[in-house]
């Protein structure tokens, strides 16, 4: 193997699989001489590969843990993988490594080669991952896409559904991904409206980067968090007063994980919570947890769930 780059990423690559490699070795893997793994040792070393050398009769190679992790080779195989996972993971909220996860992903997408990109749709799309969630999932394509127009401070295009169900068009600086633990939400300035706002990812479609650039604005609050915080107190928040007749940890596995009951009984729980969920969401939520329920409030939530009932009664008579 003559072309040197060509070689040294071949030596990485193998240098990259947690075991010590002999020199012999490397070099019959290569088809090059002792002397070219040294000195090619020696390349990736000063391009910031922490190598470690053992001594002795054969002699060793294998690459450690540095002060910075230097970029990562993988085969097909092994990016189909983390691609598949990382998706899987990036359409519900993940507490603590939300954003990470999904620039990561977006870094990873955008250097796919399109037979892999297929591979990994294949799999995705024939996987139904079995979560509690809150039904409010989100597209990973969406997230990598509005990560990729917050990270290059580009202007984005979206369809937008507002919790009332009017749908909009959108034309934003989008100035970052923000996660609630169960949520992911947008905060962006607003072009048309010419002011701040959040939005709800679940609730974007068609998400379609402008290529325009933008200087990002400075936000009129500490960061986008605090946004996000004074944005949702200000929308119309519920005192949930619910009764199940099944046991809390039954009630609990079929709840989205910030709607906790506390057990009233062997088999009778009570939720009490304050949600900005909207009615309609909540009433179904309550239904599919497959047991009987009582609502003592908020009224708004009675008289909806009522409503319900009676609709789906008249479905079936």
């Amino acid at each position: 193997m003559t072309d040197t780059p060509a070689r040294l990423l071949n030596l990485l690559s193998l240098l990259q699989t947690p075991r010590e490699w002999p020199g012999s070795e490397l070099a019959e893997r290569l088809d090059v001489s002792p002397r070219t793994i040294r000195r090619d040792v020696d390349r990736l070393r000063d391009l910031g590969y922490p190598v470690e050398a053992s001594r002795g009769p054969i002699g060793g190679y294998r690459l450690v843990a540095g002060a910075a992790m230097p970029p990562l080779l993988l085969d097909d195989e092994e990016a189909v993988a983390i691609a598949v996972g990382l998706r899987a993971g990036a359409g519900h909220a993940i507490e603590g490594v939300e954003e990470a996860a999904v620039r990561a992903l977006a870094k990873l997408e955008q250097v796919l080669p399109s037979r892999l990109r297929h591979r990994v749709a294949t799999l995705q799309n024939a996987t139904i991952p079995l979560t509690r969630g809150d039904g409010a999932t989100v597209a990973p394509s969406t997230l990598t896409t509005l990560a990729a127009t917050v990270t290059a401070h580009e202007r984005l295009r979206f369809g937008y559904r507002a919790g009332d169900g009017t749908e909009s068009k959108r034309q934003v600086e989008p100035y970052r991904l923000v996660s609630t633990g169960h949520r992911w939400y947008l905060v962006a300035y607003d072009l048309e409206r010419g002011d701040w706002r959040t939005f709800r990812v679940d609730r974007v479609t068609d998400p379609f980067a402008t290529g325009a650039r933008f200087t990002p604005r400075e936000l009129p609050t500490g960061d986008a968090a605090q946004l996000l915080g004074h944005s949702v107190t200000r929308t119309q928040e519920l005192d949930v007063d619910v009764t199940f007749e099944a046991p809390a940890a039954f009630v609990t596995a079929r709840l989205p994980a910030h709607l906790v009951p506390a057990p009233t009984g062997p088999d009778t729980c009570r939720l009490r919570a304050r949600s900005t969920d909207s009615v309609e969401w909540l009433a179904l939520r309550l239904a599919l947890v497959d047991c009987e329920f009582t609502v003592h409030g908020p009224d708004a939530l009675l008289s909806y769930v009522t409503a319900l009932g009676a609709r789906l009664t008249r479905s079936v008579t």
